[in-house]
């Protein structure tokens, strides 16, 4: 594992040489087969570098919390319209919510559109996305925009029931300034089932919980 980490850590330098030393053996008389799978190997090298990129190292410094660290990892992603569509909406999820974490929600918000656009392999990863958004575009006051993001990241499933918990307690919030009291309740209901044990969403339930219970429907 840590021998193919530092393979596609070095993958671009690694394949340039190897081209260089195929050129070489090429103008000092060589044909051209013998520096074949020197070419090859360069080519593939290089092709992988922008067509995959080096988006599996990022995996150990994000457990770690080494935002920096992922950071630069990022920035060795020089064109990232060529990556293979699924990792380019994977790249685009994370530069998101690196940009959520330094509080700069327009970025955050342009990064996490893009790679919903682009559709995620995973339907978790894409109702994750979805829900962020819809966060986001509460925040802005825009209820319309985000309960239609919600509204889709329920139904794409969220991959954990904390996140369930916020989605279902958004909805409820949202249809209680409708004043859909009864589909407010039943949001309220599943977002309890859900059981959450994060301390932000547990207070969240209790604050609704003081007063849901005393209005119609």
């Amino acid at each position: 594992m840590k021998f193919y980490n530092l393979l596609i850590k070095y993958r671009f330098v690694l394949s340039l040489v190897a081209i260089a030393i195929a050129v070489i053996l090429n103008v000092t008389g060589t044909s051209f087969w013998p520096a074949f799978p020197l070419y090859f190997i360069g080519v593939i090298g290089l092709f992988s570098h922008f067509f995959i990129g080096p988006m599996r190292l990022i995996q150990e410094p994000m457990e770690e919390g080494n935002v920096e660290e992922v950071e630069r990892i990022l920035n060795t992603i020089w064109f990232p319209q060529l990556l293979y569509k699924p990792i380019r909406s994977t790249y685009y999820t994370v530069k998101g919510n690196m940009a959520m974490m330094n509080q700069d929600f327009d970025t955050a918000e342009k990064h996490l559109k893009r790679s919903s656009e682009l559709g995620s392999p995973m339907p978790e990863a894409e109702g994750a996305n979805k829900l962020q958004l819809g966060m986001m575009s509460l925040q802005k006051g825009d209820f319309k925009a985000g309960e239609s993001y919600i509204r889709a990241a329920i139904r794409l499933g969220i991959p954990d029931k904390e996140s369930e918990a916020v989605a279902y307690l958004s909805m409820c919030q949202i249809f209680m300034n409708k004043r859909e009291f009864r589909a407010a309740k039943d949001y309220f209901r599943k977002a309890k089932a859900c059981k959450p044990k994060t301390k932000q969403v547990i207070d969240q339930v209790k604050e609704i919980e003081k007063y849901i219970s005393r209005i119609p429907g």
